[in-house]
């Protein structure tokens, strides 16, 4: 991997951070804080666009690895949050609200994973296409 790939990777990583800062709060501002809604939006959109971006970029556009590294490794692993999905819902557990963890574990579960086979579905339609 070359040097250029790993600055792509840094600078898609910043640029996705603050992107999920931006969608994650406005999506708070909008259905409340009482429930996970702002890691729970990004998660899916964000699985979303890796599943539609990563048959558009790997197997219709010959963008390089550096622009495929910047986009899918950079940005939306930066844009998609894990680890505040599972900060939240060890939260959620250690004040006893059970039905929002389950609720917040299988919602993403459920939802990033349709997300990203309608995102690879919506690829290689387009791809067909």
């Amino acid at each position: 991997m070359s040097i250029w790939s790993w600055w792509a990777i840094a600078a898609g990583g910043a640029l996705g951070a603050v992107a999920r800062f931006a969608v994650s709060h406005q999506v708070y501002v909008w259905f409340g804080r009482d429930f996970a809604w702002g890691t729970l939006a990004v998660n899916v959109a964000g699985s979303f666009a890796m599943g539609l971006l990563a048959v558009l970029l790997i197997d219709k556009w010959s963008l390089s690895n550096e622009w495929r590294s910047f986009i899918l490794v950079g940005f939306l692993g930066a844009f998609t949050t894990f680890s505040t999905f599972s900060y939240e819902t060890m939260q959620y557990i250690q004040v006893g609200e059970m039905t929002k963890a389950v609720a917040n574990m299988a919602l993403s579960l459920i939802l990033t994973l349709s997300a990203v086979w309608l995102g690879m579905i919506g690829g290689r339609q387009f791809l067909a296409s």
